[in-house]
Formats: structure tokens, sequence, C-alpha cells
């Protein structure tokens, strides 16, 4: 026992140490504390900044429609559920989000969790047993490495976005041993795609499940912003999507969206659902009103895009490596821990909040800043933006 706590003891020191290294040399852009809304311009200690590293894709966190609704929500309903959803804490707004996020993904139905990572990690647990087989993309995102692990089942690891690897895996299980494969569909760190078309057809032929992780791609992608099934023309054939409220729809939490069979058991055996108390009616209502402003506002997407495009080729174009980004999630590759610090730290000095990603978040080879868009931002603020890029990569010789 006295080995374990040792050993415990070590890893907090580890952790501690290196904290402290980074945070002597000026190094340390974490937890900075937002004086503001998470705008395209925010307040870092009473300076303002532009923020390049939100995931509030649409700019709803602060939506007049999104606002007014959750303040509406809680002078009627306050600021709790008072209870779990099974039992005491469920009102007409889950039920009225949850319809109209099944209407949304092109499902029969959808739950919503208090969390995306609740989401991946109780429905995953849920959908599996020690018989299955859980099939991942390497760069999945943790939620779905955590709940993979926990569920029991036998987990594959696939290349990212192998196709013929993944095949490899697929073919080397009987068509009745239960199979499910789980990809983001869009990629946190790196911006890119799955394959979905390539990953669908693989799954008939082999007679395995589909479910797909949509935090990035909601609102994001496809012609209306449904996601990455209407940017392929393929709504209705992902057997599970998951997806959050807290990016591109700016309120908090996770959902699932799927046939009315499985969100009905999901909603009678998920522990993370069952065992959590119910999100706040003025967090659905928020949400609830963000699906219908992305229906309502087409030109947000717009927006969105075209300063996604600006970026891309601002970027490239000063020679930076931005690898297969295809959506609002541009990395900066710069593959080296100590010049992602000061590249951060440079762009922090001219007034520009980006975040530097490091290992464990990626490889060791891989670090990078990533820089996140919304369609609030203003050509001028990226502009600015790029000259800063400009200016920083030049000083640290990266272009």
């Amino acid at each position: 026992m006295s080995e374990i706590y040792e050993d415990f003891k070590s890893r907090i020191k580890s952790v501690l140490k290196r904290v402290e290294r980074v945070k002597r040399q000026n190094y340390y852009f974490y937890m900075r504390n937002l004086e503001s809304f998470s705008g395209p311009r925010v307040k870092i200690s009473g300076r303002e900044m532009i923020m390049l590293g939100s995931n509030n894709y649409l700019g709803l966190t602060s939506h007049p429609k999104v606002k007014e609704a959750a303040i509406k929500a809680i002078k009627k309903y306050g600021v709790g559920s008072g209870g779990v959803r099974i039992l005491s804490g469920t009102y007409k707004l889950h039920e009225e989000l949850e319809r109209e996020i099944a209407k949304f993904k092109g499902t029969e139905a959808a739950v919503i969790f208090n969390t995306g990572f609740m989401t991946n990690l109780g429905s995953i647990i849920s959908l599996v047993n020690e018989s299955s087989i859980v099939i991942n993309d390497e760069k999945n995102h943790a939620s779905i490495v955590d709940g993979s692990r926990f569920s029991r089942a036998k987990i594959r690891v696939f290349p990212h976005n192998d196709m013929r690897y993944l095949e490899n895996i697929l073919s080397s299980y009987p068509r009745s041993q239960d199979k499910l494969i789980i990809v983001d569909s869009v990629y946190s760190m790196d911006g890119d795609m799955a394959d979905l078309p390539e990953i669908y057809k693989l799954a008939k032929k082999y007679s395995a499940r589909t479910m797909i992780d949509e935090a990035h791609a909601s609102g994001v992608l496809g012609k209306t912003g449904r996601g990455a099934p209407e940017y392929f023309s393929m709504i209705g054939k992902i057997d599970i999507i998951m997806g959050t409220l807290s990016k591109a729809l700016g309120s908090l939490g996770g959902f699932i969206a799927s046939t009315k069979d499985v969100v009905t058991y999901l909603k009678h055996v998920s522990r993370e659902f069952i065992f959590s108390a119910s999100l706040p009616p003025c967090i659905v209502a928020g949400g609830l009103a963000a699906v219908k402003v992305i229906r309502d506002e087409p030109h947000l997407l717009k927006n969105l895009w075209r300063n996604i495009e600006y970026m891309q080729k601002g970027l490239s174009g000063l020679g930076y490596d931005i690898g297969n980004s295809q959506s609002a999630i541009i990395p900066v590759l710069i593959r080296d821990e100590m010049k992602t610090y000061r590249m951060a730290q440079m762009l922090d000095k001219a007034g520009i909040f980006v975040n530097p990603v490091i290992f464990p978040a990626v490889k060791e080879s891989e670090s990078r800043i990533r820089v996140s868009i919304m369609a609030s931002h203003s050509l001028g603020d990226l502009s600015r933006s790029l000259e800063a890029f400009k200016k920083a990569g030049k000083k640290i010789g990266l272009i």
C-alpha cells in the first residue's frame, strides 16, 4: 500500500514540477480568467484581446434570442432543476429540446445529458458489453477513449482515417460479432473530417454499428449546419449520433440522437443519465433557442465559412502547416514544445488569444497552436491576427 501511495506522490510531484517550470518561463496560458462573454473579442486582466481560442463557432453564447430564452426560463423556473430527470427533474423544455435535436439530426428521437464528456461515457458504456468490439480512430476524443475503456468491451484502434486498416480489423471478426465503430466526425485537434462514406460502406459490409461524435460538426458542417451526415448526404444512415450543446450551440450539455428504442434504452440504463441532476431549465432553454437560430439565421453559417476560408488561406499563405483543416479548427503545426510556447507568448503580447497544445493532448512531435474561428469575427480582426502570426513566425524562425 505504501508503494502505491509513494507512486501517487511521485506522479503529483512530476506534474507540479512541470507546471511550475512553465509558469516561471511565463509560458502558462491555461485557465486564464475571462472578464467578458466568449465573443470575437474578450477581456483578460482588463486587456482586450482577439479571441482565437473559443468553440463558440456561431457566436450563440451571447445571441439576443438565446439570452432572452435563458432569462425567461430563470424567471419562471429558477436556476436549478431540483432532481434527476427520471424522478423529479424533467421539464417540458427538456422534451422539447430533445424533439428539436432529433429533427435537426434527422433521427427518430434524442436524449440530452449534462455534458459532452458524460454523453460519450454514459452511452458507450451502455451500448456495448464484454462480448462487443469497440473500434476507435486513434485520434478520437478522450471521452470516447474513456467510455470505451470503462465499457469492458474489447478495444481495437486504427491509425487516423486509415480505412484499409479499419477493414482489416472488421474482417478479422465474424459478422455475428457485435462491433461498434466510433469516430469524431470532426477531430478536435486537427480540424479534419472522418471518412464517413467509407466507414458506412465498411460497416454495412461487415455488419457493424456506427457512432459519430458531432461536437465540432454540429452548426458548422453541411448546407444548413446539421453536421457531417448532411455534408456527406448521409442523413439517416448513421446508427448513433452524439453531439454537444456547448460549442456551436453556445449552451451546455450533450446529446445522443438515434432510434426511439436506443434513446428509451439509454434513458433507463445509462447511469450518467439516471443519477445526474438534470440540466437547469435556463440552460435547456438557451440550447433550444440556439437550434432555432441556426435554422432561422443561415447568414451565421455563411459568415463562419467566409472567416474559416479567409484564415486558412492566410495562414497557409504565410507558410504555416495547417494540416488538413476542414472545419472551424485550424491547427498551426509547430512540432516543437518550446517554440509553441514562445509563439503563444508573442501572440498574447500582440493581443491575440490562442491555445498552445502540447503533449499529452497531442504527440510530442505534433505540438501546435490551435486556432478556432467564429462567425462573429470581423475580417479586420482576422487580418490583424494574421499580421501577428507573421511577425511571431519570422522572429521564431518558423516561416
